[in-house]
């Protein structure tokens, strides 16, 4: 399991003392103004950032770093991903999960058949739209609905799902 996960990613910046326009990877943004500290991922480092202060502005969270005082300095962090200790992610609720520690899973029909392997996990809006690699021939899209969604073991590294016609 992942240590850190993701929870936003830096679209711009914002104006010139340093802040930076937040894209969040997670279902409330309001979670951004409890964060203290954050990992900024680029290059394949984790940089350990103190936030300063967070505020809003439409979908983005706008965050400023202490100790950056310069939009020379952090320009070059867009694109890149903020993450947190898991022990300071959100707490889940029952039948949620962390998208980190689903994606890889194997997933399998309800007769036993391994289908794929659990590939990305899209946001439509409505639910959440699971995206399966099989072995062979084009993904499987499966909607995450208590129809389809059998059992997610993230311990097992297991999904069971009912294929609904017309899926494959």
């Amino acid at each position: 399991m992942e240590q850190r996960l993701r929870v936003g990613v830096i679209a711009s910046t914002h104006g010139i003392r340093g802040e930076v326009k937040v894209f969040p990877l997670t279902e409330d943004v309001n979670r951004f103004r409890d964060l203290k500290k954050v990992y900024l991922e680029s290059g394949g480092e984790q940089t350990p950032l103190e936030v300063g202060s967070v505020k809003f502005f439409k979908q983005f969270a706008i965050l400023k770093f202490k100790g950056i005082e310069d939009i020379n300095e952090v320009e070059k962090y867009k694109g890149c991903y903020l993450l947190v200790d898991r022990k300071d992610a959100i707490p889940l609720e029952k039948d949620e999960y962390y998208i980190a520690d689903m994606i890889g899973m194997d997933v399998y029909a309800e007769d036993g058949k391994k289908i794929g392997i659990l590939e990305d996990v899209m946001k439509t809006g409505a639910n959440d739209v699971y995206v399966v690699r099989p072995e062979t021939g084009s993904q499987i899209l499966i909607p995450a609905i208590r129809q389809c969604i059998l059992n997610v073991d993230v311990e097992g590294n297991r999904m069971d799902v009912h294929l609904l016609e017309g899926l494959v």
